[in-house]
């Protein structure tokens, strides 16, 4: 049985729809290894199998009468505890929210429902989903199935390891500067972080505890998406989340463009694989060359030609939103003492700290001049897709790495065996999908001596999510789908 394990959500729900296997024995399949391999990696949270075991009878029940729930009919999945859920505690890691369950579903969670999915459990998150890594004081730390030293990565590391260690059919996470990207990486998954705003917000972390109406405060580069053990489940799985949200689906509709290409050797690919102002780690650096070098032997139109855009330029700008957005969040006293604080600021302190404490403090001129300029990245970038498909670029330059539960402020990383910064050197290559709103997915590519998986981020054009996604399962057709970590078979 460990094949059911490694098979993708689409492969799984075929299974079902062809009766080889019913939807409550692939319920109890999950169960079954949850008990077993769960403890190890503390990926899945909650958990209840016995309304999952009667939705999946309900399930096997009406696919026997010809009925067909839809493109995930009777599928077992999870979801990261930032989505609310009516028969769960949606708690976004906070003692604060332990005891919550929401009155409602959220949008992304009613639309899987909606097409069948059989929701059994909660996966891990960071506090807010407001960290690099997965711990939180309700559920404590998530380990990453590949070695239980390292961490899965965050916000949705849970979601990932869960994916990775083959506890579930499919799980969904969110992305506001890499948190469903570097987990992906970090853990030898798939995930795709779609363009911004194709996908409602309404009813997780980004929105929902802070104002129940159905009217949300859409959080800048914030984007729900799915996480999956094949690019093949991303497509599907965007096929049922890309939607406006709710109040707008009276006039508004998404319909996504089919992929540029439809064959490999079509797709006009760019490359952008190292930046000198980012340290790589060798052997991650190996891992993508090696992708390179494969591209070659099957004669892709590769090139190595970045868009008119600059990294750190635009990992500083993605810092700058994320917290602008976020400003109105902390209370006014709050405000207040950080103002006189920046007021005996030296102004050649460039901190995380300091520019996050200028930054809430900042006025609308500031905000402006700074979205100025990311319309003018937005550009640049859609000049590059004028010429090619997509672009290949790190996820991040590091494999998986210690868990670290120290101050964010003073975090530091080891690459080839200097010191460096955390934020700096981790961050920066999410940013390049972030700050421009585009489509990027990330695939498995390899693994390092160490047996730390390694993935390659895949950057689409504005809107047209399904050609990366579509790159991404060429990828797994020359070059290795999924494999399960070892201690997680059967």
């Amino acid at each position: 049985m460990e094949e059911l394990a490694r098979r993708s959500a689409t492969q799984l729900v075929k299974t079902i729809k062809t009766k080889q296997i019913s939807s409550g024995e692939l319920v109890q399949y999950f169960m079954e290894r949850y008990y077993r391999l769960n403890p190890k990696i503390n990926a899945i949270v909650a958990t209840d199998f016995d309304s999952a075991l009667k939705k999946a009878q309900e399930a096997d029940t009406a696919l026997a009468r010809g009925e067909d729930w839809g493109p995930l009919h009777g599928l077992p999945i999870t979801l990261k505890d930032g989505f609310e859920t009516t028969e769960f505690p949606t708690t976004f890691g906070s003692p604060l929210f332990k005891n919550y369950i929401p009155a409602q579903n959220g949008e992304v969670v009613q639309a899987l429902v909606d097409a069948g999915a059989i929701i059994f459990g909660k996966t891990n998150l960071s506090l807010f989903a407001m960290d690099t890594q997965s711990f939180n004081d309700v559920y404590g730390q998530t380990n990453n199935p590949w070695d239980v030293t390292k961490t899965p990565g965050g916000s949705s590391g849970g979601s990932a390891a869960a994916l990775a260690a083959g506890l579930t059919g499919l799980d969904m996470g969110y992305d506001g500067g890499g948190s469903i990207r570097q987990p992906a990486h970090f853990c030898g998954v798939y995930g795709h972080k779609p363009t911004y705003g194709i996908v409602p917000l309404h009813g997780s972390v980004s929105s929902s505890f802070r104002n129940k109406t159905n009217y949300t405060v859409d959080l800048d580069l914030v984007v729900n998406g799915p996480m999956a053990r094949s690019a093949q489940d991303l497509s599907l799985a965007m096929n049922i989340l890309a939607k406006p949200p709710t109040y707008q689906q009276k006039a508004v509709h998404i319909h996504l463009p089919e992929p540029r290409k439809t064959k490999l050797k079509d797709f006009r690919v760019g490359f952008w694989i190292n930046d000198p102002s980012v340290p790589m780690d060798i052997e991650v650096g190996i891992c993508l060359q090696n992708l390179l070098d494969r591209l070659v032997s099957e004669k892709i139109s590769l090139t190595d030609e970045k868009p008119d855009v600059d990294l750190l330029q635009c990992h500083h700008l993605r810092g700058y939103f994320d917290v602008a957005m976020q400003s109105h969040l902390t209370p006014q006293e709050g405000i207040d003492e950080i103002s006189e604080l920046v007021k005996q600021l030296n102004k050649e302190d460039k901190s995380f700290k300091t520019i996050i404490a200028r930054t809430l403090v900042g006025d609308h001129r500031e905000w402006n001049i700074k979205n100025q300029t990311r319309a003018l990245i937005r550009q640049n970038w859609e000049d590059y897709f004028r010429k090619f498909d997509v672009l290949l670029c790190p996820v991040t330059t590091i494999p998986a790495h210690s868990h670290d539960h120290t101050d964010k402020f003073s975090r530091t990383i080891e690459v080839n065996a200097q010191t460096y910064d955390y934020w700096e050197t981790t961050m920066p290559w999410n940013a390049l999908a972030q700050v421009a709103y585009l489509p990027a997915t990330v695939a498995p590519i390899g693994f390092t001596s160490a047996g730390l998986p390694v993935g390659i981020q895949i950057i689409g054009p504005y809107l047209e999510d399904h050609t990366p996604i579509q790159f991404a399962g060429h990828l797994e057709e020359i070059h290795g789908s999924f494999q399960l970590p070892p201690g997680f078979g059967d």
